[in-house]
């Protein structure tokens, strides 16, 4: 179990904001944090791992990671950090940036190996794809089989091919390892896919914590517009956070909802979201 409750005082586009997280963790969890821009995601990742500092305390299976007297120190917290722009040696091969995480090379060739990398352990991240090196930048953060894995819109800077597979390969180490993940991201379709639980920040604080097994068929989201596009249907365009998406829904059904409500919506189609 993950337990955190910690306060940090930020500077964001909103102004001063508190960020306050009073959260509990299942082990094996794969939890994803989405909200805007400013809201507080990354820097509750870098108090998590100690790159920040912050108020409060953090015990993740009963060992204390920080209280009012005590941190403790980065290296020692056990945990893994996908960072979205790779943060690779670039003076090192592909086996080198894993082996400077840990000397284990049967686990090496093991992550090698679920990521379809083998082939390309003695080449330089510059010889890399975007894809290529984030595959690396990820078997890197589970070299010391981390209690907690971390990832800070992994997958934002890729196109969406790649990102399917690369969705594909955090799945399989996640359940390989059995790590408990957090992930922050703005693509809704890949927190659906990839999670087990979704939390949404607002302004420093969660405002919304749904367990996603049971809430797959409905989202709450801003209608932007409404069209007809036959007589029987309607287009709806709505806005969750920085997603866009369109469903089509019966017309008779359209003519309950009005431009700027907020509504759930059932069974949308992921195709649609642009």
């Amino acid at each position: 179990m993950i337990k955190i409750d910690i306060t940090k005082e930020l500077h964001s586009a909103y102004g001063d904001i508190t960020l306050d997280i009073n959260l509990h963790i299942k082990p094996t969890e794969f939890v994803s944090m989405i909200g805007e821009s400013g809201s507080g995601k990354t820097t509750f990742l870098r108090a998590l791992a100690g790159l920040e500092e912050s108020y409060g305390t953090i015990e993740v299976d009963g060992e204390i990671w920080q209280d009012k007297n005590y941190k403790l120190p980065i290296q020692k917290r056990g945990l893994g950090f996908v960072f979205q722009n790779y943060a690779l040696f670039t003076n090192m091969t592909v086996l080198q940036n894993l082996l400077f995480a840990s000397k284990d090379k049967i686990l090496a060739d093991k992550l090698l190996s679920i990521s379809k990398l083998t082939n390309l352990k003695d080449k330089y991240p510059h010889q890399l794809s975007g894809g290529q090196q984030q595959r690396v930048s990820l078997c890197r953060a589970m070299m010391n089989k981390p209690k907690l894995l971390l990832m800070d819109e992994p997958l934002s800077a890729l196109d969406s091919n790649i990102k399917q597979s690369l969705q594909d390969d955090i799945l399989t180490l996640h359940k390989e390892f059995n790590t408990t993940t957090i992930m922050v991201s703005h693509n809704l379709q890949e927190v659906y896919r990839l999670s087990d639980r979704m939390l949404v920040l607002d302004k420093g604080k969660i405002s919304q914590d749904k367990y996603l097994q049971t809430t797959k068929n409905y989202i709450e989201a801003k209608i932007l517009d409404i069209k007809d596009i036959d007589s029987l249907n309607s287009l709806v365009t709505l806005q969750f956070y920085d997603n866009i998406i369109t469903t089509t829904i019966p017309k008779n059904k359209a003519t309950n909802y009005k431009i700027d409500e907020l509504v759930s919506i059932k069974s949308f189609n992921f195709d649609k979201i642009l």
